[in-house]
């Protein structure tokens, strides 16, 4: 994990794990020139555009990108409704984020992996068929 980040050419790199995950940290003055999405103010107030590379390693890695947008903006859950007077119960995803690039980023990603999704809300993107959501677990998984 911190080879990825040492031949960006970050100089310092630590990690430290704790329950459930590994917390990598790395202070370097060029992240913004890698991450240009990152800056100041709300991100659904400024423009989120992909840069080449990034729209390259999504292209060829869409379910990563997926897997990161859920673990940080998603939850899968079990929906309870009443369907002809009888209780139903199925698993299914939501997808919130107010910024409209961050969205169709990730709608974009579901298209090529071939999953169905449709907007529950401006803001929610629900994936909820049963072959979308197996498919979804795919790459998704557990957060932790």
């Amino acid at each position: 994990m911190t080879h990825a980040m040492t031949a960006c050419g970050v100089r310092t790199v630590g990690y430290q794990e704790k329950p459930g995950c590994i917390s990598v940290r790395a202070h370097w003055t060029h992240w913004p020139c890698l991450l240009p999405q990152h800056g100041p103010g709300a991100k659904h107030r400024r423009e989120i555009v992909l840069t080449d590379w990034q729209r390259e390693f999504v292209g060829e890695h869409p379910g990563r990108l997926v897997r990161g947008l859920f673990h940080s903006d998603g939850s899968r859950f079990i929906n309870r409704v009443i369907a002809r007077g009888r209780p139903y119960r199925y698993p299914r995803y939501n997808f919130v984020n107010e910024s409209v690039d961050i969205m169709r980023i990730c709608q974009e990603a579901l298209d090529r992996l071939g999953i169905e999704w449709r907007m529950a809300r401006r803001n929610t993107l629900s994936v909820a068929r049963r072959g979308a959501v197996a498919r979804l677990d795919e790459f998704v998984g557990p957060k932790w």
